[in-house]
């Protein structure tokens, strides 16, 4: 029995059923008397827990509990700040666990305590990596919010593109190339319909949207063939003061707002990660820009704490698992029980990388679809396989400190 073994024997248990408004409390002390109750999400409810845990000694103290939404984390902090040491349940865990005692799905929250502290005594739990005391708190918060305005934005381009243009002017579509174009916006603000445009004389058109439009190849030739195509518009007709085409612009106007707000966002967390070295070392991976840098580092926190890649793969949801019963052996696939933000983010990293030219990450792509390259099926299992790479290969280069240094294989055809 080791050291740990023995304090861990010597200490008080609290198994914590986490909710909004009030939280079950089971605590077992060291000399076996158990202590069940409830608190408020308080700081009067917060003294009562550590006021009976201390109640007949001052031990080691160590509280499990399954993460509920964002509940958890004010009621982890104070505690952990006192001395604590705060373990993480897993969900599938206490569900599993739930099965195995009471042999039914049936749960309650009592049940539920009793659930964590089985758990907790057989020490299956993790530690709890609290972001405010790791200083990672604005990485995430940045990322958080990024990811809010990008689902806004996203939303309200979708509506631009499937319900205005369609209505009130349909033709000036093709002229968009990304969702990043910033005239295309600018001109819909100051002409939203053809008959915004076809008021004007052709010549009067022109001088009128000639800054609006940015820099053009053939800026002349590209606006009188707007100015063609406004007037032969399959468009609505409504007026340009009615209130239609006020929604509209308002639209417009709240997708240009969104889009200034994630720039500023990607400039933030690029000027608050600059200095650090794993973001830096993050950098150096192809496909790796600021915003993925920033997802990984929020979502990861301190890749070191990872002892060995395949710890940090089961985090991030990438080990793979099958279904094994006598002869049958099924197919081996992704586990997908680890974060699936890191995943989505490793994910977009490896199609950038590998639309990218000499470097390993293609390398691997490339001979992992060369019997079928049409295979659409072969192509998605590259892609994966490429980002499980990218991830190992990541905290490879974080737990080394060293920049990543692409190789590069040739093969000579005789």
């Amino acid at each position: 029995m080791t050291d740990q073994d023995n304090a861990n024997l010597n200490a008080v248990y609290v198994a914590i059923d986490v909710a909004k408004n009030k939280h079950d409390i089971l605590i077992r002390y060291t000399n076996g008397k158990q202590h069940s109750f409830k608190i408020y999400n308080t700081m009067a409810g917060y003294q009562k827990l550590i006021d009976a845990a201390k109640k007949y000694s001052n031990e080691m103290i160590i509280c499990g509990f399954e993460p509920t939404a964002d509940y958890h984390r004010n009621l982890a902090y104070w505690l952990s700040t006192l001395g604590c040491e705060m373990r993480l349940i897993s969900s599938l865990s206490c569900a599993r666990a739930r099965e195995m005692l009471y042999k039914t799905w049936d749960k309650n929250d009592r049940k539920d305590t009793h659930v964590i502290m089985y758990l907790l005594e057989n020490q299956h739990s993790q530690p709890f990596y609290d972001p405010l005391l790791e200083n990672i708190m604005d990485t995430q918060e940045i990322c958080n919010t990024y990811q809010q305005v990008s689902l806004a934005r996203s939303r309200c381009w979708h509506s631009l593109l499937n319900h205005y243009l369609t209505l009130y002017f349909p033709e000036i579509e093709r002229f968009l190339h990304n969702s990043r174009s910033e005239w295309f916006c600018r001109f819909l603000l100051k002409f939203p319909t053809p008959n915004s445009i076809t008021r004007y004389r052709q010549d009067t058109f022109i001088k009128r949207a000639w800054d609006v439009v940015g820099r053009k190849v053939s800026k002349q030739g590209f606006l009188e063939n707007l100015y063609e195509l406004a007037g032969n518009s399959i468009a609505l007709p409504v007026e340009i003061n009615s209130p239609a085409v006020e929604t509209f612009k308002l639209q417009i106007a709240r997708y240009m707002d969104l889009t200034k707000h994630r720039s500023q966002l990607e400039a933030q967390a690029d000027q608050l990660l600059s200095s650090r070295k794993d973001y830096q070392l993050l950098r150096s991976l192809p496909g790796i820009g600021p915003v993925i840098a920033t997802i990984i580092l929020a979502e990861s926190g301190d890749l070191m704490r990872f002892k060995h890649y395949r710890q940090y793969l089961n985090f991030c949801g990438f080990n793979l698992c099958s279904k094994q019963s006598g002869k049958h052996v099924g197919k081996y696939c992704l586990s997908k029980r680890g974060n699936a933000r890191l995943r989505y983010a490793y994910w977009l990293a490896a199609n950038s990388a590998i639309r990218s030219t000499e470097n390993s990450f293609r390398n691997k792509y490339t001979r992992y679809i060369k019997q079928d390259p049409e295979n659409a099926d072969l192509k998605r299992k590259a892609r994966t396989a490429v980002a499980i790479k990218m991830a190992r290969v990541a905290h490879a280069i974080v737990k080394k400190g060293q920049h990543y240094q692409g190789y590069y294989e040739y093969r000579c055809e005789t």
